[in-house]
């Protein structure tokens, strides 16, 4: 019989443990690879990991064998790519995979924020029916503006537009849509009612949402961030909820999860969500697969199906 791969998990992932350990060694290394025994460490060909715990360039020392880190979602920022470059360890991701869930996710936070839905679900739970909730405004007729658009920005897009919502987006480049484009994010906000962020981490977006941007967009505007948490500076945005100079905001991510600040918990103008808008079943389960292929191509000695553009 054929030995089996060994495949190391940095991450929980039971979705793809299980849909690879019909054919790999699976090991888990959740807290760090201290405790991995060395000649565990000496077999391990492939890393599984996330853009938030990624993977460094001494971790990569510690795996003579290692070959492919292979990131479970889009975002990568946290492994070392310049470390596994040089060291010739190639790096897969799944973009676009995630697009529909984050996108259908924030749309719902957006319905809950603008609309007060848990406010309203709150107060019926404590037997005051509509109690001093206050009325809503429509999201139809809004103006949204999106921060990145990739995959996930254009699907927000799309179900923003069948609100009734116009739209106008900042990106690094231009993109075939129909929809205005602002050359940098300060204007972007001070143009919309709705600003969702939904551009990747790393330190060209490093606390890019800074309090211009907030005060631009007002205190009749709302944030949406379903990008990374390092976009926003968390202490800023606290203080411009909590003085009124943006209506509210929605946050699927935040900046040292699962850490999240009491005082910004405490905020009757947050939706808070614990960074699960793109763990759908399904999304799950065809990255998974995704995974799979990557992998299969690797030890193959093929060409990668979604290598990280740094390394494509």
């Amino acid at each position: 019989m054929a030995v089996k791969p060994d495949i190391l998990f940095r991450v929980e992932g039971p979705v793809y443990a299980d849909h690879l350990a019909h054919h790999f060694t699976i090991h888990d290394a959740w807290d760090g690879l201290r405790d991995l025994p060395a000649d565990t460490r000496s077999r391990i060909r492939v890393v599984v990991t996330n853009g938030l715990v990624g993977l460094t360039a001494a971790e990569m020392d510690a795996l003579p064998s290692l070959g492919l880190i292979c990131t479970v979602g889009t975002g990568y920022e946290a492994v070392d790519v310049a470390a596994a470059r040089a060291r010739g360890i190639s790096v897969t991701h799944a973009a676009g995979v995630n697009a529909v869930a984050v996108a259908e996710y924030g749309m719902g936070m957006i319905l809950a924020l603008v609309r007060k839905i848990c406010a309203f679900n709150a107060s019926v739970r404590d037997g005051m029916w509509r109690g001093d909730v206050g009325v809503t405004p429509l999201l139809s007729g809004r103006r949204m503006g999106i921060f990145g658009m990739g995959g996930i920005g254009l699907r927000i897009a799309k179900l923003a537009e069948a609100f009734g919502m116009q739209i106008a987006y900042c990106n690094r480049s231009a993109k075939d849509v129909p929809w205005v484009r602002h050359d940098d994010l300060q204007s972007l906000a001070a143009a919309v009612d709705v600003l969702v962020i939904a551009a990747p981490g790393g330190p060209s977006t490093q606390h890019i949402v800074s309090a211009q941007v907030l005060d631009a967009l007002g205190p009749q505007g709302y944030l949406v961030n379903l990008g990374r948490g390092s976009i926003l500076h968390t202490p800023t945005l606290t203080a411009a909820l909590r003085d009124g100079r943006i209506a509210g905001a929605a946050l699927d991510v935040f900046e040292e999860e699962p850490d999240v600040p009491a005082d910004l918990r405490a905020l009757p103008n947050v939706v808070l969500s614990p960074h699960i808008a793109g763990l759908a079943l399904d999304v799950q389960q065809l990255s998974a697969a995704l995974m799979q292929r990557n992998i299969d191509a690797h030890l193959a000695g093929t060409a990668l199906i979604s290598p990280v553009p740094e390394l494509a």
